[in-house]
């Protein structure tokens, strides 16, 4: 529902985009205040070793009770099983219409996800809206050297993106389809837009150890003096899974049973690089189309980040994932949308 990281500065640096824009929000309403805002209402919450926040009950039904709870209490009307068919403004303010039901107001908030009409809406009010495009999936990637390897997980690995800037680190895991793990859902995070170019077609470099070539050479030199008489795949210098290290041994065209030795200079360089800088192909987003979050909705410059308020139409606010912002996995989204529907609650409640 949200992640335990307090500082605004660092919060910020888990959002490829709005990271900027939220920066002032999180001064005002932040993780620590979300906690607070469900704990006084009755939600028992636990925070995971990676900064995850849970509701002790690890049912989400916890927190949509503290939502529908608070709102009843505030005398929140509430229309469930209805789809607003229009919405639009007249001389009296925002008009909804419910099939033959009507509902005005003078404030309209949208906060509709990244749901196709909400673009709609925003449009008609005059608004721009970024393309969205899919943020946070796994890589298909097919390979031999993967091939019956799934759910082989690396602690930290390096990620980059050939041809781009793109860079990660973290954990790693190799799927039935590719690559996925914290690192992958990163990457193309920061790379939603570039890999959606390139029609998610790329060639993914990846650092299995998180070392450079020259170290893992001196690695291996360690290797000859300390297990001369060990083959390479009885035992090696670095925190590998045996699978996973002896296929890449293989990719690397140096025998099994080749002794440390044994081991030529080629030999050496050729593993060196399998491990600090293998190449792989991407052909596409995961084969289950998985993907958390979209980027893209609103541009961030025609919103009003204290209010949330529309610049350009009075009376109209947004919050979450309609806007241009999207966070990485871990409750980062979540934080976005209370943050923004704090701030556009209190605004259009003040403006009364």
């Amino acid at each position: 529902m949200t992640n335990a990281c307090f500082e605004p500065k660092q919060l910020i640096q888990n959002y490829p985009r709005g990271g900027r824009e939220l920066l002032g929000p999180f001064h005002h309403f932040q993780p620590r205040d979300t906690m607070a805002w469900f704990r006084a209402r009755g939600a028992d919450l636990k925070i995971e070793p990676d900064g995850r926040v849970f509701p002790s009950s690890d049912h989400s039904q916890t927190i949509v009770d503290g939502l529908t709870n608070a709102a009843r209490k505030a005398g929140v009307r509430l229309h469930t099983g209805v789809a607003p068919l229009v919405i639009d403004r007249d001389v009296d303010g925002f008009r909804v219409k419910f099939g033959e039901a009507v509902g005005r107001g003078d404030r309209l908030l949208l906060a509709t996800g990244n749901g196709l009409q909400g673009y709609a809406w925003a449009r008609q009010f005059g608004h721009s809206i970024v393309p969205p495009v899919p943020s946070l999936f796994s890589f298909s990637v097919n390979d031999s050297r993967l091939k019956g390897l799934a759910g082989v997980a690396v602690e930290n690995a390096g990620l980059s993106i050939e041809g781009s800037a793109l860079r990660q680190s973290g954990p790693l895991l190799i799927t039935h389809w590719g690559l996925s793990g914290p690192a992958v859902l990163k990457l193309s995070a920061w790379g939603a837009r570039v890999l959606n170019e390139r029609g998610y077609k790329a060639t993914l470099r990846v650092n299995w150890v998180g070392s450079g070539s020259a170290e893992i050479i001196n690695l291996i030199k360690g290797m000859r003096d300390t297990s001369p008489r060990k083959s390479v795949t009885a035992r090696w210098p670095c925190a590998l899974p045996q699978r996973l290290w002896e296929r890449l041994v293989g990719a690397a065209d140096v025998v099994e049973t080749r002794r440390w030795a044994d081991l030529t200079t080629r030999e050496s360089e050729r593993l060196a690089d399998e491990l600090a800088q293998g190449r792989f192909e991407i052909s596409g987003k995961g084969a289950f189309k998985e993907e958390f979050v979209t980027a893209g909705g609103v541009a961030l410059n025609e919103v009003n980040f204290s209010t949330m308020e529309s610049r350009l139409l009075p009376g109209l606010h947004f919050a979450g994932e309609i806007l241009d912002i999207d966070g990485v996995t871990g409750g980062f989204n979540f934080q976005s949308a209370w943050t923004t529907g704090w701030l556009a609650g209190r605004a259009m409640a003040k403006a009364r």
